[in-house]
């Protein structure tokens, strides 16, 4: 209760300011584009620069990790066959079994963790984020009606990848905290006062675009996506931890990361790439829902 009610009251929050029409859609829109591109990496690029560097566990972590979303991932191909999911909901399905909210696992690890979580899940992140959107963008291109070029898929995910502000942030940070250098001490209270509006704001904004919208015609598929994520994925992620013999704090950030719910910005790939709005929309409110949960269950264990 004490890790997760905050995190809660802030999405809670941040539905009911939009509800009482204190936000609305284009406040929302520029939070989540300020937080995105300027206060998450600017925090990224701060906390793992100014970390030690560890002795290859975070390697160790990243590999079990993106093992685990690789699997499950698989599995939502074989759930599309077996189910006879439609083309037009097959890639909203996908990527709702496996993609991760970063901003709900960063203020999780912030609250339970502190400075030495907030490196491994940032360094893990870094690495999943490309992995994930590879999957992502190509299975929603593989289903979608609306077929491109080769050259235009390519190019399409080439600029998810390299202009990826999450990334770019990470890599930054790993790079400068491999050179051993510190933040003067003016810069660094530069970075504590910025980043210390990241994560209010991006609950707050979450919250505001969580909706029912689809919710009722997409219960099945939903709960279907929802149990891959929040309990397939935690258990899959545990067994390859330990195969990996991480323990400690990798451990609990990398259990972390797989119990969270689903990122919102399966919603935006979504319309993007011609695929199912409504059924992501209902698989992010159940899954954040649900994820209480699944990360009640993994700070107990």
């Amino acid at each position: 209760m004490n890790a997760i009610f905050p995190i809660f009251i802030l999405l809670l929050l941040g539905s009911l300011l939009k509800h009482f029409g204190i936000t609305n859609k284009i406040f929302l829109k520029t939070a989540d584009k300020l937080v995105y591109f300027i206060f998450f990496p600017a925090m990224l690029f701060w906390k793992i620069g100014s970390s030690a560097p560890d002795k290859g566990v975070s390697v160790d972590l990243c590999a079990a990790s993106i093992l685990a979303v690789v699997i499950v991932y698989l599995l939502s191909l074989l759930f599309i066959r077996w189910f006879h999911i439609p083309g037009f909901q097959a890639g909203s399905f996908s990527q709702a079994c496996y993609r991760f909210n970063t901003y709900i696992g960063m203020a999780i690890v912030m609250t339970t963790l502190g400075e030495s979580g907030i490196r491994y899940f940032g360094i893990l992140i870094g690495f999943a984020i490309p992995i994930i959107n590879v999957l992502a963008v190509g299975t929603l291109i593989w289903h979608s009606n609306k077929k491109k070029s080769l050259g235009q898929n390519i190019m399409y995910l080439l600029k998810a990848l390299i202009f990826n502000p999450l990334i770019l942030g990470c890599v930054a940070g790993i790079v400068f905290s491999r050179f051993q250098l510190s933040f003067a001490v003016f810069i660094d209270n530069t970075f504590r006062l910025m980043t210390s509006v990241t994560m209010p704001l991006a609950l707050i904004s979450i919250g505001g675009s969580l909706t029912l919208a689809g919710l009722k015609q997409n219960i099945k598929l939903s709960f279907l996506a929802a149990g891959l994520k929040l309990l397939i994925l935690p258990v899959i992620g545990c067994l390859l931890l330990k195969s990996f013999f991480i323990t400690g704090v990798p451990f609990k950030a990398g259990m972390i990361f797989f119990a969270l719910p689903t990122s919102t910005a399966i919603y935006v790939l979504s319309a993007q790439l011609d695929s199912d709005t409504q059924m992501a929309s209902a698989a992010i409110m159940l899954s954040t829902l649900l994820s209480f949960v699944s990360l009640s269950a993994v700070l107990l264990i």
